[in-house]
């Protein structure tokens, strides 16, 4: 029996450095461990899917998917906690976490292969790591021909022509609300870390790692850049605050990001429940459309889970009024 857990995981993976700051935060022994050529072994003998993170526990058991892996080592050791004690908070911050995972990685994804620059430091990055010990000239190959995949995988995430301008839209509309909100606040919901930042944060973190997102976010955002940096090794910095003091700055993020993508994974969700190729939904007047399939299902899995912990706090009146005023309410009582 291991007396720590052990982190398979890759740096170019928001997933994967998400549950790393969560364990770093929790104060858990743990072993870092970069899936490559040297590690790949011992990966397979705990990954039932070939994604990472997955995470060997102390006791040889094995956990995948980065939500499942913190709700799982959460309840086993909930101090110091990452869940506000107050149900509609908790629930905002379950919902942003959902938010980063499934639409934060659509402005990760689009960026980092949108362009020469992102595509080579990526494919460079990704190699270096899987095959550290292979020649140089083979490295090079290998990068390029992850790049030649990558480029063509935008389906992936719904990026393609006519959504790719609203996705960087999107990103730098979002980056800016959360500029002004994380303004003399350490964390998204006051003085240390909760889920939500953990799923938010992975997305962002990579972005952030990327030459074009980086250099934008370095050039207009030093609040958000600062919460970046904190969030590799976060600390207790102070309590969680009330939707009062949050409400003046959290609400305009809700009620224009968070609102447009639940509306896109209901659109998603009734698409595959329909058995359409492609989705199309209007919004804010612009049209989204992409072919339906291959990880939109995780999508609709997603969204259902969020929708059954909306429902078991959907009785408190308080996280209905924050919803009802978001406009997020209709897309998780469907």
């Amino acid at each position: 029996m291991a007396d720590k857990y052990r982190i398979f995981g890759a740096e170019v993976s928001p997933y994967s450095v998400k549950v790393r700051s969560y364990f770093r935060y929790k104060n858990l022994p743990h072993e870092w461990i970069v899936r490559d050529s040297n590690t790949m072994a011992e990966y397979q003998k705990y990954a039932k899917l070939p994604i990472i993170p997955a995470v060997a526990t102390p006791g040889d058991e094995a956990l995948q998917d980065s939500t499942p892996i913190i709700e799982t080592v959460e309840a086993r050791v909930p101090e110091p906690s990452i869940h506000p004690d107050n149900s509609a908070l908790r629930f905002l911050s379950e919902l942003i976490e959902e938010f980063g995972d499934e639409w934060g990685n659509k402005w990760m994804f689009h960026y980092r292969w949108a362009r020469d620059a992102d595509q080579v430091s990526a494919a460079e990055r990704i190699v270096g790591a899987m095959m550290p010990d292979s020649p140089a000239e083979e490295r090079a190959k290998m990068a390029e021909g992850i790049r030649e995949r990558m480029v063509g995988r935008g389906w992936v995430i719904g990026s393609n022509e006519q959504t790719a301008a609203m996705i960087e839209e999107s990103f730098k509309q979002g980056v800016a609300l959360l500029e002004k909100h994380l303004a003399g606040r350490k964390f998204l919901f006051g003085g240390r870390p909760s889920l939500g930042d953990f799923g938010l944060w992975g997305q962002v973190y990579n972005a952030w790692t990327d030459p074009t997102p980086g250099a934008m976010l370095k050039a207009e955002f030093p609040n958000t850049c600062a919460w970046i940096e904190r969030m590799l090794d976060p600390k207790a910095e102070g309590e969680f605050e009330t939707w009062s003091s949050l409400e003046p700055t959290l609400s305009p993020f809700l009620e224009r990001d968070v609102r447009l993508f639940l509306k896109w994974s209901d659109a998603n969700a009734k698409a595959l429940a329909a058995g359409d190729e492609e989705m199309s939904v209007d919004l804010d007047g612009q049209e989204w459309k992409q072919s339906v399939g291959g990880p939109q299902k995780y999508h609709a899995k997603t969204l259902r889970e969020i929708r059954k912990k909306y429902s078991a706090v959907s009785s408190d009146e308080e996280v209905r009024k924050i919803l009802a005023d978001s406009g997020c309410l209709e897309w998780l009582s469907s």
